[in-house]
């Protein structure tokens, strides 16, 4: 490591999937940075070794973490950064960033769209940032914080134009329980990790109305071609879809008990108003907000995306779940 850095990595982040990736990464690293932006659970965690609010039964090694809730600090303590944070969180968290991030390996962790963009996080870090495309990482699933952190197998992928770069980060986070796919489709990855939360909300609305298993098989597998045609119409390119980076993501996010977004339709197919639904919600669901950006980006570019299209009129124009669920029966093959 270079002598200039006090850690071999910086974690921006502190919920759900930022507690498991910095557990994840203690198995590897010898020093890691932790920004955490929220002082009250950045003084628990320095006192109990634990986050209080997320993942509480994980217990950290304190001389391998070095906190702080200085973001400036973070970002100069290590030359490999990943971002956790929730998409509409990002911002704020990099408001008050002076410190340049274009010469440092930067993973995106985050699946879901920045708001009043429209574009996923690594176009935002090179639009904004000046991170040169080849030192962007995205890594995505299948990948539940629950089980990454209970060190259940599972198999993340790691995406970025130079292999290099993701050769990287994989050698950070793999251990006896996590595996590595190394991917060059750093746009279709990070596009589709922000897809496959939407398409998730839509199984949550239908098994919350009444629908079992059979119809919620056909209505992701149908998902999974229409998030191939989006793909597809942004970023043309090979792509194997039926793999874990897209369909194993898609698949594990629509089923899992583990899946926020799958939970909040299920309220919503329930009867809570979206509203109400959110409130009760401990965590982000990231499909919520993407949901309407990826709409926009399908009107603009007339991408044909019938059931990401119905999830949009549930959540954010008040339209009847039932009825739109309904009305995908009838064209689902």
């Amino acid at each position: 490591m270079n002598h200039l850095f006090k850690s071999e990595v910086t974690v921006i982040g502190s919920g759900s999937w930022a507690t498991a990736i910095v557990s994840m990464l203690s198995t590897n690293c010898k020093s890691i940075c932790w920004f955490i932006n929220d002082r009250d659970r950045l003084k628990h965690i320095r006192k109990h070794n634990h986050n209080p609010d997320f993942l509480s039964y994980v217990s950290f090694k304190p001389q391998k973490l070095i906190l702080t809730d200085n973001i400036n600090r973070a970002i100069a303590s290590s030359p490999v950064i990943i971002l956790v944070t929730p998409s509409e969180y990002l911002k704020q968290s990099l408001d008050s960033l002076a410190y340049p991030m274009e010469n440092h390996l930067v993973c995106t962790a985050i699946k879901g769209i920045v708001p009043g963009n429209n574009t996923v996080v690594g176009e935002y870090l090179h639009d904004y940032y000046m991170v040169p495309y080849k030192n962007i990482v995205v890594l995505t699933g299948p990948s539940h914080a629950e089980e990454v952190a209970m060190e259940k197998l599972t198999y993340i992928t790691l995406a970025s134009l130079d292999k290099s770069s993701a050769r990287k980060v994989a050698s950070l986070i793999r251990n006896h329980f996590v595996r590595t796919i190394i991917s060059d489709d750093i746009f279709g990855t990070e596009y589709a990790a922000v897809m496959k939360n939407i398409y998730a909300i839509g199984a949550g609305i239908a098994s919350g109305l009444g629908y079992g298993d059979n119809f919620l098989a056909v209505l992701l597998a149908n998902s999974a071609n229409e998030m191939q045609r989006f793909l597809d119409a942004i970023y043309p390119g090979q792509r194997e879809i039926n793999v874990s980076a897209y369909l194993g993501d898609l698949l594990v996010t629509g089923y899992s008990q583990f899946s926020r977004n799958r939970v909040l339709g299920t309220m919503i197919g329930k009867g809570y108003s979206v509203k109400n639904a959110l409130i009760e919600m401990k965590q982000v669901a990231e499909g919520f907000s993407s949901s309407r950006c990826i709409n926009e980006i399908a009107v603009t570019r007339e991408i044909d995306i019938p059931i990401a299209s119905a999830i949009y009129m549930v959540l954010h124009k008040g339209a009847n779940p039932a009825h739109e669920i309904s009305k995908l029966t009838k064209i689902l093959i």
